[in-house]
C-alpha cells in the first residue's frame, strides 16, 4: 500500500507540474507582431481633440480635431487608415489629410510596429471620409489606388512596464525630406498613451538645424472627448486664441507640407 501511495503521489505531483507549466506558458504567451499592429491601429482610430492642451496653453497650441478611421487592408494584412486634421470649429474643412499604413516592423529592426504616412492622390474625394456613411466613401480598392508618395515612417516600440504610454517611437535620425516653409527635413514623434490618447510632435528643420515649423514646447496631446462634454468646447475659454488663429497659423505644424 505504501508503494501505491507513493506512486500516486508522484503521479499527482507530475500532473501538477505539467498543469502549472501549461498555465505559465499560456499566461506568458508572447504577443505577436500582428497583435501589436492591430492594437496601434485601433488606438489611432477615432475622434480626438487637443482641447485640454489648448485651454492650458493657448499661446502655443490650437484646439485641433483629429479624425482617423479604417479605409482599407493590403494583401499582406497591413492596415490602411484615413487621417485628417481640422480646426475644432470647422471640422468640415480639414487642412491636413493623409493615409496611414500600419504594419509590423521588419524583423531586422528593433521595433514592434511601423506607422507610415502617405499623400493622397485625389485628396478632394476624401474630405470628411470618416464622417460619411460607408456607402458614400471611396471603396477599399479605390483607396489603395489613391495612395500616393511616401512621406514619413515612425517606428514604435512597446513602452516599458510602469510607463503611462503603451507604444512610443519616432522617425529615424535625419528624418525625411520636407520643403515646407524653408525646411529641408522633418521629424515626427508618436506616443500611444493609455485611455485612448495619442501624442504627436512634428517639426521641420533647415540645413543649419534650425526649427522652422512645428510646435516648440512639446508634442500635441489628442484626447477623446465624451459626447456629454462636447458642448464645453463652445466655452468662451476657447475663443480668444481661435479668433487669432488665422494670423498665427504661419509656422504651425498643421500646414507642414
Amino acid at each position: 500500500m505504501g508503494n501505491g501511495s507513493r506512486a500516486r503521489g508522484v503521479v499527482m505531483k507530475t500532473l501538477l507540474l505539467i498543469g502549472g507549466a501549461l498555465l505559465l506558458k499560456r499566461l506568458t504567451k508572447s504577443t505577436t507582431r500582428w497583435d501589436h499592429t492591430r492594437l496601434v491601429a485601433q488606438s489611432l482610430t477615432g475622434q480626438k481633440f487637443s482641447r485640454d492642451q489648448a485651454s492650458r496653453d493657448p499661446d502655443n497650441y490650437f484646439n485641433i480635431r483629429l479624425m482617423t478611421c479604417p479605409a482599407a487592408e493590403m494583401v499582406d494584412g497591413s492596415k490602411v487608415l484615413y487621417f485628417e486634421q481640422a480646426f475644432w470649429r470647422t471640422p468640415q474643412k480639414p487642412f491636413r489629410q493623409r493615409f496611414y499604413m500600419v504594419k509590423p516592423c521588419p524583423k531586422e529592426l528593433r521595433c514592434d510596429v511601423e506607422v507610415s504616412s502617405y499623400a493622397i492622390r485625389d485628396v478632394e474625394e476624401y474630405g470628411n471620409f470618416c464622417d460619411r456613411p460607408k456607402d458614400q466613401r471611396p471603396l477599399p480598392e479605390e483607396v489603395i489606388g489613391d495612395i500616393a508618395e511616401h512621406l514619413t515612417t515612425i517606428y514604435l516600440k512597446r513602452c516599458e512596464r510602469g510607463k503611462r504610454c503603451l507604444y512610443e517611437g519616432s522617425t529615424p535620425p535625419g528624418g525625411f525630406p520636407n520643403s515646407w516653409n524653408g525646411a529641408t527635413y522633418c521629424t515626427s514623434e508618436l506616443a500611444i498613451v493609455k485611455n485612448n490618447e495619442i501624442h504627436t510632435w512634428d517639426r521641420g528643420y533647415d540645413d543649419d538645424g534650425n526649427q522652422v515649423w512645428g510646435a516648440k514646447e512639446g508634442p500635441y496631446e489628442f484626447k477623446p472627448v465624451p459626447a456629454s462634454s462636447f458642448n464645453d468646447m463652445l466655452s468662451p475659454l476657447n475663443f480668444p486664441f481661435q479668433q487669432s488663429m488665422e494670423k498665427r497659423i504661419e509656422g504651425s505644424f498643421v500646414l507642414q507640407d
